[in-house]
């Protein structure tokens, strides 16, 4: 669905507290056409509120929206390793944003 994000003028990334050879491997194992982006220390997951939340020392799956000025404008924080919103469902954010 990425094609559908770059017809809204969205830029996607993601961000994993994977050293940044995992993070290449996961490249190549999903085919992603954006960056996913190694967050070792885990600064970027801790700034945005995400971190050991389930108590298992890496970021909690989440997906932020943030607008070209730098500001939140919507946030999912999953309630499990396998929670993470659907591609559909922030494509419906990102509509209710730009309407």
């Amino acid at each position: 669905m990425y094609p559908e994000f770059l017809e809204r003028n969205v830029s996607l990334a993601a961000i994993s507290t994977d050293d940044i050879a995992d993070a290449l491997k996961m490249v190549e194992l999903t085919g992603a056409e954006f960056a996913i982006l190694s967050d070792k220390d885990a600064e970027v997951a801790k700034g945005y509120g995400v971190y050991n939340l389930l108590d298992d020392g890496v970021a909690t799956p989440s997906a932020v929206i943030v607008s070209p000025e730098g500001d939140i404008e919507w946030k999912y924080i999953g309630r499990s390793i396998s929670d993470r919103p659907t591609p559909d469902q922030i494509l419906a954010q990102v509509d209710r944003l730009i309407q």
